[in-house]
């Protein structure tokens, strides 16, 4: 994950420009324009120069967990809240408690990340805040040689019903459980199922993960965390 990816990101899922001479930018929901806009985008970027050379597949379940508390039980869908830019992320069952910084795009039209070495995990702007309808997109390093363990290095060991816990800058604290941990290799990034509409609140927690490609100096694969917001 040592290089940005070559593909520009929309400026928001689910927000396509109109025709020239027309309004600006409208919502639509759920076509083949946002897809399709989507089609192309890829998480990299989430590594570093020369990250760890270890496949995070052979990786040990990390300590913490067995302390962990006990997984969520199902529950019942959370209301759809309003928009409100989140602040804080804390994951218990792999011990992440992190600040939230907003990512918006950089000059190449690449999704911007934190930087090396930061503990703060990112929440990609142009997204739906964690509550409001739609995937909240979280992204998180995995590692670097430089810096060791990013705030997501151990992101593929949770298992649903892990509890995911996003504070938002209103007061509020929305609570998602996971679905689901997914790990696609990156040239075959199923970009629908990720980013794609969805008829609640859901979360989409990504990092790198799998084999380390050292000639790429990038990993193969990007671990995906798919998460639904539950009533408290």
């Amino acid at each position: 994950c040592s290089r940005s990816a070559p593909w520009a990101w929309p400026q928001r899922p689910g927000r396509v420009p109109s025709p020239p001479g027309g309004p600006g930018g409208r919502e639509v929901r759920g076509d083949r324009v946002t897809r399709l806009l989507l089609a192309a985008a890829l998480v990299t970027g989430l590594g570093g120069a020369g990250a760890v050379a270890t496949a995070l597949a052979d990786a040990p379940r990390a300590p913490e967990r067995a302390a962990a508390t006990a997984p969520l039980a199902p529950g019942h869908a959370a209301a759809v809240l309003g928009r409100s830019v989140p602040v804080a992320l804390d994951i218990p069952a792999i011990g992440v408690h992190a600040s939230l910084v907003a990512l918006g795009l950089q000059a190449d039209g690449t999704v911007a990340v934190p930087p090396l070495g930061s503990p703060d995990a990112g929440w990609y702007e142009h997204s739906p805040t964690p509550g409001e309808r739609g995937p909240a997109v979280l992204l998180g390093h995995v590692d670097s040689a430089r810096t060791g363990p990013g705030v997501f290095y151990d992101l593929r060991m949770l298992v649903p019903g892990d509890a995911v816990r996003v504070s938002r800058a209103d007061g509020s604290t929305v609570v998602f459980r996971v679905d689901s941990v997914e790990r696609y290799p990156k040239a075959a990034f199923p970009t629908a199922t990720v980013y794609g509409d969805i008829d609640h609140a859901g979360v989409r927690l990504i990092t790198c993960g799998g084999a380390f490609d050292r000639a790429a100096r990038s990993y193969v694969d990007d671990v995906v965390v798919f998460g639904s917001a539950v009533a408290a």
